[in-house]
């Protein structure tokens, strides 16, 4: 969307995204459907287009190595190329680099190639509860924490065991210490060397209300208008910029070209921040937040990344909260359930003050639609003074959608203040659930 306030956008994209196919039709512009993840299909519909300037914001894409093919023909490109995404798409390295620029932001872990050493390290850490990852992309899936996914510490092994079983050659399985602390995301946004930090989001990767169910790649998430969320304090703000920058900055020295967006998750905890993880692109939902909020020229952003002089002032935000809510299929993250099919007025809920974006859904006639495979299906998005004011204007929304399903606990301030028991438990009161390295 904000590219097409200001360019004749052209897509590549895997299916007739409703959303994507409205701004790149309305902006003078078109799409194709194709591979996202062929480096020379993309190249070449670049070449075709006569795209001055390219952004990839994937992650599956970056692994692949698009942005290379894109920036070895010459196109003017937003993104890290695959060496840059490795922070991302190999969990072994990223924790690595973190131990040299951030040591006292990772969390105590192992990293296991074989059955045996899943067993020796998961054994290594006692009774302390533990966290199985796996080290290559899960789409925010793929992380299992003990309390709510493994009931106990031979339940962390099997899971470790089966990771592998299914891993690709190369791939391992980490074995972390659990983190109880409250997690809060920055998607800092550089050209390699200046970063610019936006507010924290907060994610509801959870199914139902409470923290209830299976992860999800994300049922919503939040800004407050200020940098800080009412959980974390303003050093712990300072400190999660900070590592993001030593981050970005040891990436360069290797000559892994970055540019984009470090979506990095973290933990506030009494003892500062540990690290969750970080991802190469701009985080779904939180890329929602922040982009409702922004009130300059992307485009022109796009360009002073790549042209290596991004300045803070280039990065115009809001000073309001935000609020996105996910609206999904009643089988979402349960099973693979039928196609849904549904209705939406999408002027009326515009006119309502949310914006409206689709995911894993098509049109299939003037305000009908049917929902695609077993993603999320479509988003919310709305800005407001106040947080109060922007979850009672996106649930206000989400209610004139029948059929599908959303959490009622997006937003809610009461939700938010009870995490603080998490970061300081002697101190902290009200209602909140564990939320632990669960990305």
């Amino acid at each position: 969307m904000r590219m097409a306030e200001h360019s004749e956008l052209h897509a590549f994209m895997g299916h007739e995204n409703p959303t994507i196919v409205r701004h790149a039709r309305g902006s003078g512009g078109g799409y194709v459907t194709g591979d996202v993840c062929d480096p020379q299909a993309i190249a070449a519909f670049a070449r075709a287009q006569e795209i001055d300037l390219a952004m990839v914001s994937a992650d599956e894409p970056l692994a692949a190595g698009v942005v290379d093919s894109l920036l070895a023909q010459g196109t003017r490109t937003v993104g890290p190329t695959r060496a840059g995404a490795e922070i991302e798409w190999n969990k072994a390295f990223a924790r690595s680099l973190l131990g040299e620029v951030a040591p006292e932001a990772v969390p105590r872990m192992r990293v296991a190639r074989g059955e045996l050493e899943v067993h020796e390290a998961i054994a290594s850490f006692g009774t302390t509860p533990v966290v199985v990852k796996p080290s290559g992309l899960t789409g925010g899936k793929g992380v299992k924490v003990m309390g709510p996914h493994l009931a106990t510490h031979a339940d962390a092994e099997e899971y470790g065991v089966s990771l592998l079983a299914h891993a690709r050659p190369g791939e391992s399985v980490l074995i972390e210490e659990k983190i109880v602390g409250a997690e809060f995301t920055i998607q800092a946004i550089s050209d390699g060397r200046t970063v610019v930090c936006p507010p924290a989001t907060y994610d509801y990767p959870y199914r139902f209300d409470g923290d209830e169910g299976p992860g999800t790649g994300g049922m919503g998430s939040l800004s407050t208008a200020s940098p800080t969320l009412p959980f974390m304090t303003h050093a712990h703000y300072e400190e999660a910029c900070s590592i993001v920058e030593r981050i970005i900055a040891r990436l360069t020295e290797q000559g892994r070209h970055f540019s984009g967006v470090m979506n990095s998750g973290f933990f506030a905890t009494a003892d500062g921040v540990k690290v969750i993880e970080f991802n190469a692109r701009f985080g779904d939902p939180e890329c929602m937040n922040i982009m409702s909020l922004f009130e300059g020229n992307w485009p022109e952003v796009m360009q002073s990344i790549s042209a290596g002089t991004l300045a803070a002032a280039d990065v115009p935000l809001r000073r309001d909260a935000s609020v996105v809510l996910y609206l999904v299929s009643p089988d979402y993250a349960l099973r693979a359930g039928p196609a849904i099919e549904f209705t939406l007025e999408e002027s009326r809920l515009e006119q309502g003050g949310c914006h409206v974006f689709f995911s894993s859904a098509v049109q299939t006639g003037r305000d009908t639609y049917r929902s695609l495979g077993t993603s999320r299906v479509l988003a919310l998005a709305t800005v407001a003074a106040t947080l109060e004011q922007a979850r009672a204007r996106v649930v206000g929304c989400a209610r004139s959608v029948p059929s599908l399903q959303w959490r009622s606990d997006v937003g809610d301030e009461r939700y938010l203040q009870g995490l603080s028991k998490l970061v300081w438990p002697q101190r902290s009161t009200g209602e909140g659930s564990l939320v632990s390295n669960a990305l």
